[in-house]
């Protein structure tokens, strides 16, 4: 799984004016628990794009002084006027108990319906779960091979090994629907039929 390294320090000082001085030095305030201790530290926004700024699932391994947090992001906060990332909370990995975490879903394979002319739509690009730490993947891939013209693969559908899926399992994730054309084609063919 991709891990992004992000250099931090400590955070000593709180409040709203320490706040906005550490914002006004280009810095994000971020906080990681879940472990034994709640960390408050902060480091360059820029050291967090290729984390907050992607679609993918990754760790972020957090180097505070001597020290090493493996951690997921849990929340971002922005700037409701600059639109600039002001605050992010980290959950830390704990080997032996499980986290909540966000997946990317990842459809592959050739849907038979796409091959007869329809239409793949995606319905929800990443699903809710809970795993242990060394369970969480960067993705949960979906098979849609044998998903045909006005089928649906939904949540309960999607297999993970060892990671239990939080969404509800009725709620489609991909489906095939008709195109214009396919529509079109078929009911001029009906016309043929009618006419003979």
């Amino acid at each position: 799984m991709k891990t992004i390294t992000i250099e931090g320090e400590l955070r000593s000082e709180f409040g709203k004016e320490a706040t906005r001085q550490l914002r006004s030095e280009e810095k994000v305030p971020c906080v990681i628990y879940g472990g034994a201790d709640t960390v408050s530290f902060s480091a360059p926004v820029t050291a967090f794009k290729s984390l907050v700024y992607t679609p993918d699932f990754q760790i972020a391994e957090i180097k505070l002084g001597a020290k090493t947090y493996r951690c997921i992001m849990k929340d971002l906060q922005f700037d409701t006027v600059t639109d600039e990332l002001s605050h992010i909370d980290f959950l830390e990995l704990v080997e032996d108990k499980k986290v909540v975490a966000t997946l990317p879903l990842k459809m592959v394979g050739q849907s038979i319906g796409v091959k007869n002319g329809g239409k793949l739509v995606v319905k929800m690009k990443a699903l809710k779960v809970k795993a242990f730490p060394k369970d969480l993947k960067e993705n949960l891939e979906v098979n849609i091979d044998n998903l045909d013209l006005n089928g649906n693969i939904r949540v309960e559908d999607v297999k993970a090994e060892d990671i239990e899926i939080l969404n509800s399992p009725r709620i489609p994730v991909a489906s095939v629907v008709m195109t214009r054309q396919l529509k079109q084609e078929e009911a001029a063919a009906e016309k043929d039929a009618k006419k003979k």
